[in-house]
């Protein structure tokens, strides 16, 4: 069995595939620097903090975990917002699972140019570069030729390459992003309405993915299309925040569909800006024909806490008895701006 083909097996089912797929998480909205290069610097605040980590598959034999952290902030902005600046983030994740640990890491900048357009409409588009690294022990794989009739007998000679492998490359992406904050335009309560909408391209520059002695292939390109609603109730504290992601790699399609409830249990400053209303939110995350994703969400004095379950209904819920657990956490500095422009 050629090294390529049995690699590709092994990582199938970590979530993404040795040449097809790159990491995905299930709270697509608290990724904004995995999304869209775009997203940098566009949100309410000044600078702002992220961390995710993704446990796949409780139930497997062996773990499968991502964890992402990524920052961003302002350069530029006035607290009128209303002059073109520029948003600057970095962001650096770590994947790994499997009996090969195989594993995955990333570090890469992000820019991007932000413009308000007034009442409310702000455009940017960005960029994003980085240097990516994947790993494999291979020593640790069990071959087909090691099949000794009733288990795999690790002692047998495999005739395949052994030993630790690993290889890096540059990736690039880019992105356009358009939002549209209704309560930039009103001081009144329960009438808040903000609508998101990007679109961007990962992998750009394909880069070549080679191992030990399997031939160089190239990555895919992924193009993402996402949207986002956040909208008020009229005249109750709760609001709707529902975001469908779409994915294409290659062969691959993912579709991301979220929706959450939220409830405001303390409200903020929209005059001043410096304290945001605080909201418990609760709902779900739908990946087509794959799993299903129970969430909580809190956001309190600039923080946000998120907790995610995947209940896996597709075919691979035989083989693993487990779900998949994802936390976030966040912050945003609403005040005293470490980058802000005059005004």
């Amino acid at each position: 069995m050629r090294l390529k083909h049995t690699i590709l097996i092994g990582v199938l089912f970590s979530g993404f595939t040795l040449f097809g797929q790159d990491i995905h998480f299930t709270q697509t909205a608290q990724t904004p620097l995995l999304i869209n290069p775009a997203s940098a610097g566009v949100y309410d605040g000044w600078e702002r903090v992220m961390i995710n980590h993704r446990n796949q598959w409780l139930g497997a034999g062996t773990q499968f975990m991502t964890t992402n952290i990524a920052a961003d902030a302002n350069f530029g902005k006035t607290r009128l917002n209303d002059k073109a600046h520029l948003g600057v983030g970095v962001n650096f994740y770590n994947d790994i699972g499997g009996d090969s640990k195989f594993g995955m890491q990333k570090g890469a900048l992000t820019l991007s140019g932000i413009l308000p357009a007034g009442n409310g409409h702000i455009f940017s588009a960005g960029i994003q570069g980085g240097f990516a690294s994947r790993k494999a022990d291979l020593s640790r794989v069990t071959w087909m030729s090691q099949w000794n009739g009733s288990g795999f007998d690790q002692t047998l000679y495999s005739g395949e390459a052994n030993g630790a492998s690993s290889f890096t490359y540059m990736d690039a992406a880019a992105g356009l992003f358009y939002t549209y904050d209704g309560g930039q335009n009103t001081f009144q309560r329960n009438n808040d309405f903000k609508f998101q909408i990007g679109f961007s391209g990962y992998n750009l520059n394909r880069p070549q993915l080679k191992y030990v002695t399997v031939d160089a292939d190239r990555l895919y390109r992924k193009w993402i299309g996402h949207v986002g609603v956040i909208a008020d109730l009229t005249a109750t504290n709760w609001s709707i925040d529902a975001n469908a992601v779409q994915v294409i790699q290659g062969p691959h399609m993912e579709t991301i569909l979220g929706l959450l409830f939220r409830y405001r249990f303390q409200d903020g400053t929209k005059i001043t800006g410096n304290f945001q209303d605080s909201y418990f939110g609760f709902g779900m995350y739908y990946r087509h024909r794959d799993a299903i994703a129970p969430t909580i969400m809190l956001d309190w004095k600039g923080f946000r806490f998120g907790v995610s379950y995947d209940v896996t209904i597709s075919a691979l819920r035989n083989a693993y008895n487990g779900g998949s657990l994802e936390f976030t956490l966040a912050y945003t500095n609403l005040s005293h701006a470490l980058f802000k422009g005059r005004r």
